[in-house]
């Protein structure tokens, strides 16, 4: 018999969706407070027309005194529902937040892990924008606006020529509200594509600061960022000026609707056909019927922003749906399988790795050497489950390496990448992966990475803050960090990317300890690595070169091949 996805219905209707439907209850109870609202604000109406046809008429202290008093208590139900309306609305959004932020956090993740770092932080940006507007005064408009007829038809019953007119102006703004979308749609799509791609370009060339401050490339870079600003800069300026000249038009028509209404109630008043204070009531429902259009054109901009921040989270969550949690697996031994393995750069179709095949046993120290651009990085990145093969799988043990549940699997793997970025944060919470610090735990991965006592020698020892802000440690300072942290808790399989590429002699030399200390624990090493140094502790060497493998088994014998290539080439030429 099928089982039916729980998440299937999900999945359709869009994470986003589901999410909001699950506050029907909030919003039903928000339309409620809308409508009492509403129904309150005909009390000023009510106080003129009682005032002018009653008060007035019959002169009577008493009576204004306690419709005056009646009117107070009004307008205190109508401020304290108000205010309750948009504390639910705001708790309301910091609810939804809370059960979508972890989703909206590793969305962000997963798009910089696939080589959109740059626009990563878009996502956030995009959550904001949607809360903003669900908490903001531009939905309690479009709650409002629904319970203008009902203005209008009070306006029909003082008399059907005045609510003829409202109608007539209510359906003037209803279109210009329409004229405002249509006009405004476009340019403001381009601007909010330019502003990106601006912000991107910024972002992503600030990280090289110094090189574009040593090499006086400042006045370059700004002139390949400017048309991108220039030309958000460009669009807004077309969607604010296009949404200006309609909101100064509607402004135009609703105070001369305001007008005109109490000059076409004159006219009846002078014929009796409506008491004074029924012009005055009538002028004032009229205001209040077309307060919610003019409110939803003024804040047309922010709703299309937030619109299209809903689509795109949609789309995002659609693209990198929720992990599921894997079956937990007995602790790797770091048996190593690659079949078929082909990799493309992140974006394109360009092949980088074609077709690798290779088993490495537990215990084994592999050495990876190639020219540049041989795709020695990117194996690094697919051994560690960081990238996903096009082709093919990589397995650790029996199973693939992204069949594993990461919490689980994450303590088993040391990584330490060829671009070492540090997190924000203190020197023992990097070394410990920021999960809970194991002083002894961390002690001892500096101790065999060989950075002990460098780390006392910082100002608060591993305690001392790195990050924005902090202390600003060298290229090889952060190397030898970073391979503490790849070697915390003793992971069974440990790749390493140039790991002496920032390294003196002597962080060369805690490198191959550190590595020697690892080995005779018969962990599974993969070490990228032109240096003869590093090269010793290998067991087995491979030889990539155009992404595919040339060379595969034990060191001597591969060394061995690559003396003999280098010869027939020297002979060739």
């Amino acid at each position: 018999m099928n089982k039916k996805n729980p998440k299937a219905g999900q999945e359709q209707k869009g994470e986003l969706a589901s999410l909001l439907l699950t506050f029907k209850t909030t919003f039903f109870s928000l339309g409620i407070f809308s409508f009492i609202i509403n129904m309150l604000m005909i009390v000023p109406a009510v106080y003129m027309l009682q005032i002018y046809d009653r008060v007035l008429m019959s002169a009577n202290q008493t009576t204004l005194l306690m419709l005056t008093l009646v009117v107070l208590l009004m307008y205190v139900i109508l401020a304290a529902l108000e205010g309750v309306r948009s504390r639910v609305m705001v708790r309301a959004g910091n609810k939804m937040d809370a059960q979508i932020n972890h989703r909206t956090f590793d969305t962000a993740f997963e798009k910089a892990l696939r080589g959109a770092s740059g626009r990563a932080g878009q996502t956030f940006s995009d959550m904001t924008n949607v809360r903003q507007f669900l908490t903001g005064n531009g939905l309690f408009a479009f709650f409002d606006a629904p319970w203008a007829p009902i203005y209008l038809f009070i306006i029909y019953m003082l008399h059907p020529m005045l609510g003829v007119f409202s109608t007539v102006a209510a359906l003037i703004l209803i279109f210009l509200a329409f004229v405002t979308e249509w006009a405004s749609r476009a340019p403001l799509g381009e601007s909010n594509k330019a502003y990106n791609s601006a912000n991107t370009f910024a972002n992503m060339n600030f990280r090289n600061a110094e090189v574009i401050q040593a090499m006086g490339m400042l006045d370059n870079v700004r002139r390949h960022w400017k048309p991108k600003h220039d030309a958000h800069i460009s669009w807004q300026a077309i969607a604010s000026e296009r949404a200006g000249t309609i909101q100064a038009f509607t402004k135009f028509i609703r105070l001369s609707a305001q007008s005109l209404i109490l000059g076409l109630g004159a006219y009846y008043v002078i014929h009796h056909e409506i008491t004074a204070g029924m012009m005055i009531a009538g002028s004032i429902l009229m205001g209040r019927a077309l307060a919610p259009v003019e409110l939803l054109i003024g804040t047309w901009k922010h709703f299309v922003g937030a619109r299209g921040a809903y689509q795109r989270l949609e789309e995002h969550f659609a693209l990198f749906p929720e992990r599921e949690k894997s079956m937990k697996l007995p602790p790797p031994k770091g048996h190593i399988t690659c079949a078929g393995l082909v990799s493309v750069a992140p974006g394109t179709s360009t092949q980088i790795l074609k077709g690798l095949s290779f088993e490495v046993h537990p215990g084994d120290t592999v050495g990876i050497v190639g020219p540049s651009a041989s795709g020695k990085s990117t194996l690094a990145r697919l051994l560690v489950g960081a990238w996903f093969p096009a082709h093919g799988a990589i397995r650790l043990d029996a199973g693939e390496i992204h069949a594993w549940d990461k919490e689980q699997l994450g303590p088993h793997i040391g990584y330490l990448p060829q671009d070492i970025e540090l997190l924000e944060g203190s020197v023992a919470q990097n070394i410990a992966r920021f999960g809970k610090i194991d002083s002894d735990a961390v002690v001892d991965a500096a101790q065999i990475a060989g950075v002990h006592e460098m780390i006392l020698q910082f100002p608060d020892g591993y305690e001392t803050y790195i990050g924005e802000g902090g202390t600003v440690l060298s290229g090889g300072q952060r190397q030898r960090i970073g391979l503490a942290r790849a070697i915390y808790g003793h992971p069974v399989l440990l790749v390493l990317d140039e790991p002496n590429s920032n390294l003196d002699d002597a962080g060369e030399e805690a490198l191959v300890q550190a590595l020697a200390r690892m080995k005779k624990e018969k962990r599974t090493i993969f070490v990228i690595t032109h240096k003869t140094s590093v090269l010793t502790m290998v067991d087995k060497l491979m030889m990539l070169s155009a992404g595919q493998i040339q060379a595969f088994g034990p060191r001597d014998d591969v060394l061995r091949w690559i003396q003999e290539q280098r010869q027939k080439e020297i002979q060739a030429k």
